[in-house]
């Protein structure tokens, strides 16, 4: 994104040269899906688009090699989705030896649910239906699994029962991104089924997870939050929420609900300035940290830079600012960023996680950069839940092999990019209005009710 062309090829020329996964290394389905494959696909896309939008990233000679080692990968981890009697994958797998023998059964909905887009990619650029199969068998095994009372799905469960054990439903740790797939599936590959299933999610969200008045810029009552509730009851499971939950008003602007995503970002954004960071817990009740870690993480930003792309509205640059300002502030360490150990005491840690280069920085270089390709290209794009970069093509949305995915027969059947409709019914897409771009994105009252909220004033 920075067109930066003789670091990029630099960097693609090391990988293959130097990188091999023919370890004896256990790995993490999940974030070896998202971390490494999503990458080598993102860099081998950006290499052979023929428009180039970022500058010559070319490579010379180039033989589809990213591509190859994406494959290599991807069939290393294929073990894990066999012997198991659900389709729902071990969390872990050996690279040289397939799952290991003392493996967990145990997984949660997001690690196994949110694999679609790599593996779809991979098996639509190879014509190769294996992946994305096993991708799509698994997502369609946690969804049989959601509850018949309220629609909800819990956030682990066992791979060979079917069981529920973690019995918490919430948009946090272990079922962020499953949600986030649903709707990003859809988008990539136009699935009808796919957007059925995030419709469906987002309105028992709606019907159960969602506290506070009804509409996020008017009425009486307290802001609008998303609690972490039993999955069988709709009941209130406790008292916090957690720094990945920042993730979803990014993702209401992809559906449209801009209103909602508006209150709900603003809740974080509050609490960012109060300790100039997000704990990793926060207790709303007791207006404390419960965990009050700091990765680096990127979900604030990453909702931050939607936003501001789908409103204009100067308020999220100076969002963007302040975070920019407290992350050169209090993690900054000699030899990069570090992990905040307590975010109020600001102690460090030793560690910078990946997901702070790939999505922190890059949100954050993006919402300041009006003129970049990205957005001025004509192209379209789409972020995977590491901030990789897919353009979204049409050559993703045909897929060889409608006949043998699992699954009703008419899940073929696609839907046309603007069928697309909020499930919240009452915004539908509409773009903010105008007048309203120069004003606070919510009334001032409402402001200082979230900043009460969260203990800044």
């Amino acid at each position: 994104v920075m067109g930066n062309s003789s670091e990029f090829q630099k960097a693609v020329k090391l990988v293959i040269d130097t990188v091999s996964f023919d370890k004896d290394s256990t790995v993490q389905v999940f974030e070896a899906t998202i971390r490494v494959l999503g990458s080598l696909l993102s860099a081998h896309i950006i290499i052979t688009d023929t428009k180039q939008p970022f500058g010559d990233m070319t490579i010379k000679d180039y033989d589809n090699e990213l591509l190859h080692m994406a494959h290599d990968l991807a069939v290393r981890l294929l073990p894990a989705f066999e012997n198991t009697k659900t389709g729902i994958p071990y969390p872990r797998v050996n690279l040289k030896k397939g799952v290991p023998p003392d493996s967990n059964n145990e997984t949660c909905t997001a690690g196994a649910g949110s694999l679609l887009v790599e593996f779809g990619i991979l098996s639509r650029l190879l014509g190769d239906s294996t992946f994305e199969w096993v991708a799509r068998r698994a997502v369609k095994a946690l969804w049989n699994l959601r509850s018949n009372n309220t629609g909800l799905l819990g956030n682990v469960v066992n791979i060979q029962t079917g069981q529920w054990v973690g019995k918490q439903s919430g948009l946090g740790a272990g079922s962020d991104s499953f949600y986030e797939y649903l709707l990003k599936s859809y988008i990539l590959f136009g699935e009808k089924e796919d957007l059925e299933m995030f419709s469906d999610a987002y309105r028992n969200i709606q019907n159960h997870l969602r506290r506070g008045r009804e509409a996020c810029n008017e009425g009486e009552g307290d802001p609008p939050l998303y609690v972490n509730v039993n999955m069988f009851t709709g009941q209130l499971m406790n008292t916090w929420i957690d720094s990945l939950q920042a993730f979803f008003p990014g993702l209401q602007v992809l559906i449209g609900d801009v209103e909602d995503a508006i209150c709900l970002h603003a809740f974080y954004y509050a609490i960012w300035k109060r300790y100039g960071a997000l704990p990793e817990r926060y207790n709303w009740q007791l207006q404390a940290p419960d965990v009050p870690f700091y990765p680096l993480r990127p979900e604030l930003v990453e909702s931050t830079y939607l936003l501001y792309q789908a409103t204009k509205n100067p308020f999220y640059l100076h969002v963007g600012m302040d975070i920019l300002q407290s992350l050169e502030k209090y993690t900054k360490a000699k030899c990069g960023y570090a992990t905040l150990h307590h975010v109020v005491e600001k102690t460090k840690e030793d560690r910078m996680e990946s997901f702070f280069l790939s999505e922190t920085c890059k949100y954050l270089y993006l919402l300041f950069d009006e003129e970049n390709p990205l957005h001025k290209s004509g192209n379209k794009y789409m972020f995977t839940t590491e901030g990789h970069i897919v353009s979204v093509d049409e050559r993703f949305r045909n897929s060889l092999w409608q006949d043998i995915l699992p699954g009703e027969e008419d899940s073929a059947e696609k839907i046309k990019p603007n069928e697309l409709k909020a499930v919240n019914f009452s915004s539908n897409c509409n773009r903010v209005p105008d007048e309203r771009r120069y004003l606070l994105p919510l009334k001032s009252n409402y402001m200082r009710q979230i900043d009460q909220m969260v203990g800044l004033i």
